[in-house]
Protein backbone atom coordinates (compact mmCIF):
# COMPACT_ATOMS: atom_id res chain seq x y z
CA UNK A 1 0.00 0.00 0.00
CA UNK A 2 1.94 3.41 -1.12
CA UNK A 3 1.98 6.67 1.07
CA UNK A 4 -1.77 8.90 0.44
CA UNK A 5 -4.03 5.80 -0.41
CA UNK A 6 -7.59 5.49 0.91
CA UNK A 7 -8.24 3.78 4.48
CA UNK A 8 -7.75 0.40 4.97
CA UNK A 9 -10.29 -1.43 7.35
CA UNK A 10 -9.38 -4.39 9.91
CA UNK A 11 -11.48 -6.13 12.23
CA UNK A 12 -8.99 -5.66 15.40
CA UNK A 13 -5.57 -3.92 15.28
CA UNK A 14 -2.56 -4.41 18.45
CA UNK A 15 -0.21 -1.46 19.19
CA UNK A 16 2.27 -1.48 22.09
CA UNK A 17 4.75 0.15 23.10
CA UNK A 18 4.50 3.56 21.64
CA UNK A 19 6.44 4.92 24.46
CA UNK A 20 5.12 8.41 24.02
CA UNK A 21 7.11 10.58 25.91
CA UNK A 22 10.35 9.53 24.94
CA UNK A 23 12.63 10.79 21.60
CA UNK A 24 12.65 7.68 20.30
CA UNK A 25 9.05 7.19 19.41
CA UNK A 26 8.33 7.76 15.78
CA UNK A 27 4.95 9.28 16.55
CA UNK A 28 5.11 10.82 12.86
CA UNK A 29 4.89 7.52 11.60
CA UNK A 30 2.02 6.17 13.99
CA UNK A 31 -0.03 9.33 13.40
CA UNK A 32 0.01 8.21 9.30
CA UNK A 33 -0.77 4.82 10.43
CA UNK A 34 -3.73 5.79 13.03
CA UNK A 35 -5.50 8.35 10.07
CA UNK A 36 -5.01 5.66 7.87
CA UNK A 37 -6.23 2.23 9.56
CA UNK A 38 -9.70 2.21 10.94
CA UNK A 39 -10.76 -1.38 13.23
CA UNK A 40 -13.60 -2.48 14.97
CA UNK A 41 -11.53 -3.10 17.81
CA UNK A 42 -8.23 -1.27 19.14
CA UNK A 43 -6.42 -2.86 21.36
CA UNK A 44 -3.53 -0.99 23.55
CA UNK A 45 -1.28 -3.47 24.50
CA UNK A 46 0.78 -1.62 27.33
CA UNK A 47 3.46 1.28 27.41
CA UNK A 48 1.81 3.75 25.39
CA UNK A 49 2.96 6.26 27.82
CA UNK A 50 6.40 5.84 28.94
CA UNK A 51 5.78 7.24 33.06
CA UNK A 52 9.62 6.03 33.50
CA UNK A 53 11.10 8.88 31.09
CA UNK A 54 8.38 11.49 32.16
CA UNK A 55 9.08 11.40 35.51
CA UNK A 56 12.94 11.88 35.04
CA UNK A 57 12.94 14.09 32.69
CA UNK A 58 9.69 16.09 30.43
CA UNK A 59 9.69 15.91 26.88
CA UNK A 60 6.33 15.71 25.39
CA UNK A 61 5.77 18.00 21.61
CA UNK A 62 2.68 18.65 19.08
CA UNK A 63 2.65 14.76 17.63
CA UNK A 64 2.31 12.94 21.22
CA UNK A 65 -1.36 14.88 21.38
CA UNK A 66 -2.01 14.54 17.78
CA UNK A 67 -1.63 10.20 18.59
CA UNK A 68 -3.97 10.89 21.61
CA UNK A 69 -6.56 12.35 19.51
CA UNK A 70 -6.62 10.23 16.98
CA UNK A 71 -7.19 7.02 19.53
CA UNK A 72 -10.05 9.36 21.54
CA UNK A 73 -11.77 10.20 17.86
CA UNK A 74 -11.66 6.96 16.83
CA UNK A 75 -13.70 5.76 20.57
CA UNK A 76 -15.84 8.55 19.98
CA UNK A 77 -17.04 7.17 16.42
CA UNK A 78 -17.83 3.86 18.00
CA UNK A 79 -14.39 1.59 18.16
CA UNK A 80 -13.90 -0.19 20.87
CA UNK A 81 -10.48 0.43 22.33
CA UNK A 82 -8.80 -1.57 25.17
CA UNK A 83 -6.09 -0.07 27.09
CA UNK A 84 -3.95 -2.38 28.71
CA UNK A 85 -1.02 -0.81 30.72
CA UNK A 86 2.38 -2.24 30.78
CA UNK A 87 5.38 -1.60 33.18
CA UNK A 88 6.28 1.48 31.57
CA UNK A 89 2.39 3.32 32.15
CA UNK A 90 1.98 0.62 35.40
CA UNK A 91 0.34 3.91 36.46
CA UNK A 92 -2.97 3.52 34.77
CA UNK A 93 -2.99 0.21 36.57
CA UNK A 94 -4.71 1.99 39.57
CA UNK A 95 -7.29 2.32 36.93
CA UNK A 96 -8.52 -1.27 35.93
CA UNK A 97 -11.94 -1.92 35.06
CA UNK A 98 -12.93 1.65 34.66
CA UNK A 99 -13.64 3.39 31.13
CA UNK A 100 -12.38 6.81 30.48
CA UNK A 101 -13.49 8.76 27.35
CA UNK A 102 -14.89 5.84 25.38
CA UNK A 103 -11.57 3.65 26.75
CA UNK A 104 -11.78 0.46 28.76
CA UNK A 105 -8.66 -0.11 31.11
CA UNK A 106 -7.97 -4.31 31.71
CA UNK A 107 -5.51 -6.19 33.24
CA UNK A 108 -5.79 -8.40 30.66
CA UNK A 109 -8.79 -9.35 28.10
CA UNK A 110 -9.73 -12.19 26.04
CA UNK A 111 -10.18 -11.51 22.52
CA UNK A 112 -12.51 -13.80 20.36
CA UNK A 113 -11.34 -13.69 16.65
CA UNK A 114 -13.89 -14.25 13.67
CA UNK A 115 -13.08 -17.93 13.53
CA UNK A 116 -14.05 -18.16 16.91
CA UNK A 117 -10.60 -18.75 18.22
CA UNK A 118 -9.88 -16.84 21.70
CA UNK A 119 -6.60 -15.41 22.86
CA UNK A 120 -4.88 -13.81 25.85
CA UNK A 121 -4.04 -10.43 25.30
CA UNK A 122 -1.10 -8.92 27.70
CA UNK A 123 1.20 -6.62 27.87
CA UNK A 124 3.81 -9.26 29.05
CA UNK A 125 5.71 -7.56 31.62
CA UNK A 126 4.50 -10.10 34.38
CA UNK A 127 6.55 -12.64 32.14
CA UNK A 128 9.80 -11.03 32.55
CA UNK A 129 12.38 -11.93 35.01
CA UNK A 130 14.09 -9.46 35.10
CA UNK A 131 10.90 -6.79 35.19
CA UNK A 132 9.39 -8.93 38.24
CA UNK A 133 12.67 -9.94 40.43
CA UNK A 134 14.82 -7.36 39.89
CA UNK A 135 13.08 -4.19 38.68
CA UNK A 136 16.25 -2.06 39.37
CA UNK A 137 18.19 -4.40 36.56
CA UNK A 138 15.34 -3.24 34.25
CA UNK A 139 15.77 0.56 34.56
CA UNK A 140 19.64 -0.39 34.04
CA UNK A 141 18.51 -2.03 30.63
CA UNK A 142 16.18 0.81 29.87
CA UNK A 143 19.51 3.44 29.87
CA UNK A 144 21.56 0.95 28.06
CA UNK A 145 18.56 0.70 25.41
CA UNK A 146 18.54 4.20 25.16
CA UNK A 147 21.71 4.67 24.70
CA UNK A 148 21.48 2.33 21.89
CA UNK A 149 19.12 4.01 20.03
CA UNK A 150 21.45 7.67 20.22
CA UNK A 151 23.97 5.78 18.72
CA UNK A 152 22.12 4.66 16.43
CA UNK A 153 21.01 7.80 15.41
CA UNK A 154 24.26 9.25 14.54
CA UNK A 155 25.41 6.38 13.01
CA UNK A 156 22.54 6.36 10.88
CA UNK A 157 23.00 10.09 10.18
CA UNK A 158 26.60 9.12 8.93
CA UNK A 159 25.52 6.86 6.62
CA UNK A 160 22.73 8.96 4.87
CA UNK A 161 25.53 11.08 4.07
CA UNK A 162 27.85 8.49 3.00
CA UNK A 163 24.20 7.22 0.60
CA UNK A 164 23.48 3.82 2.81
CA UNK A 165 20.13 3.53 3.85
CA UNK A 166 18.84 3.11 7.21
CA UNK A 167 20.13 -0.10 9.12
CA UNK A 168 19.21 -0.42 12.98
CA UNK A 169 22.29 -0.53 14.68
CA UNK A 170 20.65 -1.41 18.48
CA UNK A 171 17.98 -4.22 16.61
CA UNK A 172 21.41 -5.57 15.11
CA UNK A 173 23.09 -5.56 19.01
CA UNK A 174 19.96 -7.28 20.18
CA UNK A 175 20.23 -10.44 17.78
CA UNK A 176 23.74 -10.72 18.32
CA UNK A 177 23.67 -11.35 22.38
CA UNK A 178 23.06 -14.84 23.10
CA UNK A 179 21.39 -14.25 26.26
CA UNK A 180 19.05 -11.65 25.30
CA UNK A 181 17.71 -14.50 22.23
CA UNK A 182 17.65 -17.29 25.13
CA UNK A 183 15.81 -14.75 27.30
CA UNK A 184 13.37 -13.86 24.46
CA UNK A 185 12.62 -17.39 23.83
CA UNK A 186 12.25 -17.91 27.52
CA UNK A 187 9.39 -15.31 27.39
CA UNK A 188 7.53 -16.38 24.23
CA UNK A 189 7.21 -19.99 25.70
CA UNK A 190 5.54 -18.41 29.26
CA UNK A 191 3.43 -16.18 27.47
CA UNK A 192 2.08 -19.36 24.94
CA UNK A 193 1.91 -21.55 28.43
CA UNK A 194 0.03 -18.85 29.97
CA UNK A 195 -2.61 -18.92 27.30
CA UNK A 196 -2.67 -22.89 27.33
CA UNK A 197 -3.30 -22.57 31.04
CA UNK A 198 -6.45 -20.44 30.56
CA UNK A 199 -7.64 -22.90 27.67
CA UNK A 200 -7.28 -20.43 24.94
CA UNK A 201 -5.74 -20.93 21.33
CA UNK A 202 -2.98 -18.05 21.76
CA UNK A 203 -1.60 -14.66 23.15
CA UNK A 204 -1.53 -11.53 21.98
CA UNK A 205 1.63 -9.38 23.63
CA UNK A 206 4.15 -6.36 23.54
CA UNK A 207 6.92 -5.60 25.83
CA UNK A 208 10.02 -6.70 24.61
CA UNK A 209 9.75 -5.02 21.08
CA UNK A 210 10.61 -7.95 19.31
CA UNK A 211 7.64 -8.81 16.16
CA UNK A 212 7.11 -12.13 15.72
CA UNK A 213 4.20 -14.93 14.49
CA UNK A 214 5.35 -18.67 15.35
CA UNK A 215 3.46 -21.45 16.73
CA UNK A 216 4.76 -22.52 20.17
CA UNK A 217 3.82 -26.18 21.60
CA UNK A 218 0.40 -26.26 19.57
CA UNK A 219 -0.17 -22.35 20.54
CA UNK A 220 -0.28 -19.06 18.42
CA UNK A 221 2.12 -16.75 19.53
CA UNK A 222 1.86 -13.14 18.42
CA UNK A 223 3.72 -9.88 19.39
CA UNK A 224 2.66 -6.81 17.99
CA UNK A 225 6.30 -5.30 17.67
CA UNK A 226 6.85 -1.40 18.92
CA UNK A 227 6.62 2.01 17.18
CA UNK A 228 10.52 2.98 18.68
CA UNK A 229 12.61 0.86 16.09
CA UNK A 230 10.37 -1.65 14.35
CA UNK A 231 6.73 0.24 13.27
CA UNK A 232 4.94 -2.49 13.65
CA UNK A 233 1.17 -3.52 14.58
CA UNK A 234 -0.92 -7.07 14.51
CA UNK A 235 -3.86 -6.25 12.73
CA UNK A 236 -7.12 -9.10 12.36
CA UNK A 237 -8.58 -9.24 9.15
CA UNK A 238 -12.58 -10.11 8.63
CA UNK A 239 -11.97 -13.84 8.40
CA UNK A 240 -9.94 -13.90 11.97
CA UNK A 241 -6.63 -13.97 9.89
CA UNK A 242 -3.95 -12.66 12.14
CA UNK A 243 -0.96 -10.67 10.32
CA UNK A 244 2.54 -8.16 10.89
CA UNK A 245 2.29 -4.91 9.34
CA UNK A 246 5.49 -3.37 8.98
CA UNK A 247 4.31 0.07 8.25
CA UNK A 248 7.59 1.85 7.80
CA UNK A 249 8.92 -0.73 5.20
CA UNK A 250 5.21 -1.55 3.32
CA UNK A 251 5.06 2.68 2.79
CA UNK A 252 9.20 3.02 2.42
CA UNK A 253 8.97 5.67 5.01
CA UNK A 254 12.55 6.52 6.19
CA UNK A 255 13.36 5.88 9.37
CA UNK A 256 15.89 8.78 9.82
CA UNK A 257 14.08 12.49 11.17
CA UNK A 258 15.77 15.13 13.24
CA UNK A 259 13.79 15.03 16.77
CA UNK A 260 11.50 17.61 17.27
CA UNK A 261 11.51 19.72 19.74
CA UNK A 262 9.73 19.44 23.16
CA UNK A 263 7.03 21.57 24.07
CA UNK A 264 7.79 23.29 26.67
CA UNK A 265 6.32 22.67 30.54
Amino acid sequence: MQHGQTTTFHRSVFISDLHLGTRGCRSDFLIDFLKRTECEHLYLVGDIVDGWRLRKSWYWHAEFDEVLRLILEKAERGTRVTYIPGNHDEMFRQWLGLQVAGITIRREAVHEAADGKRYLVIHGDEFDGVIRYAKFLSYLGDWAYDTALVINRWFNAARIKLGYPYWSLSAWLKRQVKEAVKAIDRFETALANEARRQGLDGVVCGHIHHAEMREVQGVMYMNDGDWVESCTALVEEADGRFRLIDWAAENRLSMWRSQAEPVPA
